[in-house]
């Protein structure tokens, strides 16, 4: 009897065991769509546009690959790179970029990340997030200076705020 009772607690325990070993093999996460990416993108440039500047905008999935890359049809041709390198350093690195050149400035990042492949420490590059998750990265590059492509980063993130919220 007492076997049948420690089998019987053995089974329920292995039972109560294996589904929760099943759904560590599953991965669920958050997903920007590629038509939140275009209005995210398509806003950025128009305040870019209404400030006078020709600008180039990238938005990257979570996992750095991109989804929109606009360029004005003035926009030196090296925005473009510039504007992906900036999404994907703030994608990689979970923070917008001006935390990062913060970070490499006062030490609390490692000054040799500058130096690695793909990594744009400049500012103008920011987060997408949304109830907690990553969801990618924005970059732009072109205005007349960082902070005024930092500015049309943020003007994209904020006409798309309430469709980013689920």
């Amino acid at each position: 009897m007492k076997r049948i009772v420690l089998a019987a607690l053995a089974a329920a325990c292995l039972a109560a065991v294996l589904p929760a070993r099943a759904a560590e093999g599953i991965i669920t996460y958050k997903s920007l769509s590629p038509d939140i990416a275009l209005d995210l993108a398509r806003a950025a440039l128009d305040q870019c546009r209404k400030d006078g500047y020709q600008i180039a905008v990238a938005v990257l999935d979570r996992f750095g690959q991109p989804l929109v890359v606009l360029r004005d049809r003035y926009a030196p041709s090296a925005t473009l790179g510039i504007a992906r390198g900036k999404a994907w350093t703030a994608v990689t690195f979970s923070r917008d970029t001006r935390d990062f050149v913060k970070g490499l400035k006062d030490g609390t990042l490692s000054a040799g990340l500058a130096g690695v492949h793909r990594v744009t420490p400049l500012v103008g590059g920011l987060v997408i997030q949304a109830g907690g998750s990553l969801l990618g990265g924005v970059g732009v590059s072109g205005a007349s200076g960082s902070d005024k492509d930092e500015a049309c980063a943020k003007a994209g993130l904020a006409a798309v705020q309430d469709k980013l919220e689920f």
